[in-house]
């Protein structure tokens, strides 16, 4: 009797059990560590801002010699120095005001800035009106309000972007350690397959496909960090493949396949994995997606995806991205869903957890792509996410439902 499908949830937290982070870790520079997973939190050396600036041009004031006239009457203060950022200020002496640039510090005494579209400029510059009366502590940043001394300001397993390496430099740190880059083995079996410009169009043997999965696969290991070995396309032979695994298995922390591991006469995944190594992963109950396999073919990780590209384009989302962001030692690896608004009807519930093609409509509401057949790829292409919808449970336009967002997902 064939064992039951395994619940994706249960898959998933098994893969992330088995994903030890067991990488290497490096230092490279703060410029190039973009997506790379961070193995040392980071803390800060200094307070930032380092001393109390100002949010705007304008003027330093002292807000008691401004109150002394009442709201309604303009003050006029002789200006006593002149502060741009970078440079150091001097006390602001009673009853005068200080020409102050976004960024610069506030000196002593100074306890408000007055924008300088409220301010008047006279006599050249040496005086100037001020026309609106501030409250005490107006766009004065104060020291210390981004970053205080000896916080933590990136924790260990936080995958860096692009804010994340601004606030690395904005506490100095010119290098950051980050793991390894995992090392991953790619190829896809099946004698249909054809690579775009080998053979034209017009002259496919019939039965023949071009390889559409080792493009997007591919390109959705390079945006995790990983170094690709693509190693091609392997012949439908026991014997082939069994060498090919084998010959990844070496050098490699995952391997990753698409195509063969289904049941057929021609999918020889299965048994050259179990021939080589151990299988702890064999279908799941999900739609696009059962023909999942994972394993370990020496110190090598081992995942198969199905040959068709929208089972393999959403098993590598929903199972492979988790799993290689975990293998690096990130903290968040999880697919994160939104409650939605449906903008279409499902009324075919399916006793696997379907993963439907949507995108956004006009109206805020999710479309649903046509044809939500698995090897349609056009869907993907068309997307802009997946409803993850139970399984047994049909949908009916305004039905709230589970979003994940592609943009998330090829992140």
């Amino acid at each position: 009797m064939r064992a039951p499908l395994k619940p994706l949830d249960d898959a998933l937290a098994e893969l992330l059990a088995r994903a030890v982070p067991v990488l290497g870790v490096e230092t490279v520079d703060s410029f190039d560590a973009d997506g790379r997973v961070l193995r040392e939190s980071a803390t800060s050396p200094l307070q930032v801002p380092p001393a109390d600036n100002s949010s705007m041009d304008g003027y330093a004031v002292r807000v008691a010699d401004l109150a002394e006239g009442g709201p309604a009457i303009a003050a006029e203060l002789p200006v006593s120095q002149r502060i741009p950022a970078g440079s150091p200020a001097q006390p602001l002496a009673a009853g005068t005001a200080a020409r102050i640039f976004t960024g610069a510090p506030v000196p002593a005494g100074a306890d408000a800035i007055v924008m300088q579209e409220d301010c008047e400029p006279l006599e050249g510059g040496e005086r100037v009106r001020i026309n609106a009366i501030p409250a005490p502590g107006q766009w004065i940043r104060r020291a210390g309000e981004d970053i205080t001394l000896g916080a933590q300001v990136l924790s260990a397993g936080t995958r860096l972007g692009p804010a994340s390496l601004g606030l690395a430099a904005s506490i100095g740190l010119a290098r950051l350690t980050v793991s390894r880059r995992p090392r991953v083995a790619l190829f896809s079996t099946g004698d249909e397959l054809v690579m775009p410009g080998d053979v034209p169009p017009e002259r496919m043997p019939p039965g023949a496909i071009y390889n559409s999965n080792r493009f997007f696969l591919r390109a959705m290991l390079r945006r995790l960090g990983c170094e690709v070995t693509d190693l091609g396309i392997v012949p439908d032979r026991r014997d082939a493949t069994v060498e090919a695994l084998r010959s990844a298995s070496a050098a490699h922390d995952l391997i990753l396949t698409s195509g063969g591991v289904s049941v057929g006469e021609e999918d020889h995944i299965k048994p050259a994995v179990e021939t080589l190594g151990e299988l702890h992963l064999w279908q799941i109950a999900m739609k696009p997606g059962k023909p999942f396999a994972y394993g370990r073919i020496g110190d090598a990780h081992f995942m198969g995806l199905p040959g068709n590209p929208v089972s393999s384009f959403v098993t590598f989302s929903l199972l492979v991205r988790p799993f290689l962001l975990a293998l690096q030692g990130a903290a968040d690896v999880a697919p994160r869903a939104m409650a939605v608004t449906a903008g279409f009807d499902w009324p075919r519930a399916d006793r696997r957890r379907e993963f439907l093609r949507v995108r956004w409509g006009a109206d805020g509401r999710l479309e649903r792509f046509g044809n939500q057949s698995s090897g349609v790829l056009t869907s993907a292409a068309w997307g802009d996410g997946v409803v993850d919808n139970p399984a047994g449970q049909t949908i009916a336009r305004g039905d709230t439902v589970r979003f994940i967002s592609f943009a998330d997902l090829l992140s």
